[in-house]
């Protein structure tokens, strides 16, 4: 069992705090994000499964632009330009495959 607020936390983006687990072939990233924080436009060799639990999160994939709120969720595929902007205070949750080895500490 993992309790996942016993991890330790990261500012990986400013505004973006994240804690993350770690399997041999996934990376779990729990996030909270500060309200108007901003996600740079990046590409990433991992797929990535993104939710919103709380909030309003609007992300740009490729070249269509959403806003996510809890129940959402944006599949990222491999080498897609991504970003986005907290529009309130939220929770995210991510899965990236294969590992986040840059996001090990």
């Amino acid at each position: 069992m993992i309790e996942i607020t016993t991890l330790p936390e990261k500012e990986i983006v400013k505004g973006f705090v994240a804690r993350f687990i770690h399997t041999d072939t996934l990376t779990l990233g729990y996030w909270d994000v500060e309200e108007g924080a901003v996600l740079p436009m990046h590409a990433h060799f991992h797929e990535q499964i993104t939710t919103v639990i709380e909030g309003r999160f609007e992300l740009t994939v490729g070249d269509e632009t959403r806003i996510y709120e809890n129940g959402l969720v944006a599949v990222i595929p491999p080498n897609v330009v991504h970003g986005g902007k907290a529009l309130t205070p939220c929770k995210l949750f991510d899965i990236f495959s294969p590992v986040r080895e840059d996001y090990k500490f």
